[in-house]
């Protein structure tokens, strides 16, 4: 597998997923610049790595949507390869308009990093195929905007579509049904929350998070 992580302004767990990526799975990783207006050849995934891009100015996400990579994002995206956002990363992928919905600030108006339980809810995706059976995994969040909000109608879409793939346990942000992550109706990208870079081995506390990458790496 030949994966890329682009790196924004600050992004600070690019390295984290560079690491998780290559030690979960072998994969070759290269790094990208956001002002970059072309991807290496071959990739089988992107990961918009979590952080506060930008410094997390206007709305966190709103100005890294509009780095010059992200046109090449949307366009490897429409052809199929597997695009993960991470945290920050999801909020971006929300307001680059390749998921629905927004990420709002915490309902508690503090900023939640701690472990936290998911449901695995649709385990036939790329990205989670390789929990099996599984159906309760752990990682860490790390976010003070982790709120996910959509109208009712696009929640029920969501849900009646199999788009939402974890939901946590225990809501530490107030997201809308307790939604953690979500994937595109074509399957191919991943919105979540919590951090998969970081529970990747058990030094970590948990290694959940490297059977997320090992599913992508499985259906390259």
């Amino acid at each position: 597998m030949k994966a890329a992580v682009v790196v924004f302004p600050g992004s600070n767990c690019d390295r984290d997923c560079r690491t998780a990526i290559e030690r979960s799975t072998g994969a070759r990783v290269e790094m990208v610049w956001h002002g970059e207006t072309a991807l290496p050849a071959g990739l089988d995934l992107i990961v918009l790595p979590g952080g506060f891009s930008y410094g997390d100015y206007l709305r966190c996400g709103a100005m890294a949507a509009l780095s010059p990579v992200m046109a090449e994002v949307g366009r490897a995206a429409d052809r199929g390869v597997a695009v993960a956002g991470v945290c920050n990363g999801f909020q971006i992928l929300c307001e680059a308009r390749l998921l629905p919905g927004a990420l709002l600030r915490n309902a508690g108006l503090r900023y939640v990093c701690k472990a936290v339980e998911l449901e695995v809810v649709n385990a036939q995706t790329r990205f989670t195929a390789g929990f099996g059976d599984r159906r309760t995994v752990r990682m860490t969040v790390g976010n003070g905007e982790g709120n996910y909000f959509a109208d009712a109608a696009t929640l029920d879409r969501l849900e009646g579509q199999g788009q939402v793939v974890f939901r946590y346990r225990d809501n530490p942000n107030g997201s809308a049904r307790d939604i953690a992550g979500i994937v595109s109706e074509r399957g191919n990208v991943l919105g979540l929350m919590p951090h998969p870079d970081r529970a990747f081995e058990a030094a970590l506390g948990s290694e959940d998070g490297a059977l997320l990458f090992q599913s992508v790496l499985a259906s390259a």
